[in-house]
């Protein structure tokens, strides 16, 4: 499965990247609010890509904490937001800073729990989808060991029909999001509607059926 770091370099060089959201992701807006969270807190966005959320995320009070593995995503993030950003190296990072933005860039399995440290919660909107299920298995320990217990997750997946495709996006339905999260979280889903239709390129690939699901995801005592 094409899933190497170049894999998804590759896309980035190549401009290939009908996942990124240029609008951001209306799903946003309408489930942030019921996170209740301070002014001012820091929210983590892995897999972030050049994501306009974080913009968003930004304008409404936030720090903004992201992991990607391209630096072609982190400069054009940057630039298109007219931000210079300061740079320095930290182990296998190089960590880009403007404003209320620190995006990691690396791989974010290896991202340490101190810079998540005073996370209040975590936005994926396009992380656990671009991983298969054995990585999303990882992915979900490393959320559950770097993130603070404190901290809610927002999570946004993609369902389609099994065998139609193969990923990414990966089929993430409600029973996967269960037995990846359900031991350690308490799920809520807080919205959910067909996506078939603003979803040209995956219509093209042969989904025949897409549903985007928001859930609200916060740790059990």
């Amino acid at each position: 499965m094409p899933l190497t770091p170049d894999f998804w370099l590759e896309r980035w060089q190549k401009g290939d990247i009908g996942f990124h959201q240029a609008e951001g992701n209306d799903l946003l807006p309408r489930n942030w609010p019921s996170l209740n969270l301070a002014p001012g807190s820091a929210v983590f966005v892995p897999l972030c890509g050049k994501s306009h959320d974080m913009v968003w995320l930004a304008g409404n009070g936030h720090r903004v904490i992201g992991a990607e593995l391209s630096p072609l995503a982190v400069d054009d993030f940057f630039r298109e937001q007219g931000l210079e950003a300061d740079t320095r190296s930290t182990g296998p990072f190089v960590v880009r800073t403007a404003g209320p933005f620190t995006i990691w860039c690396g791989d974010v399995f290896e991202m340490p729990a101190d810079a998540l440290s005073d996370v209040a919660a975590v936005y994926d909107r396009a992380a656990l989808v671009a991983l298969p299920p054995s990585l999303q298995q990882r992915y979900a320990k490393k959320l559950a060991e770097a993130v603070p217990a404190s901290a809610s997750i927002l999570l946004v997946s993609l369902a389609y029909p099994d065998g139609q495709i193969s990923g990414p996006p990966f089929s993430t339905p409600s029973e996967q999001v269960s037995a990846l999260f359900g031991a350690t979280h308490e799920i809520r889903v807080t919205d959910s509607r067909d996506r078939l239709e603003q979803s040209q390129n995956l219509k093209d690939r042969g989904v025949t059926s897409l549903e985007e699901t928001a859930y609200v995801l916060k740790r059990k005592a």
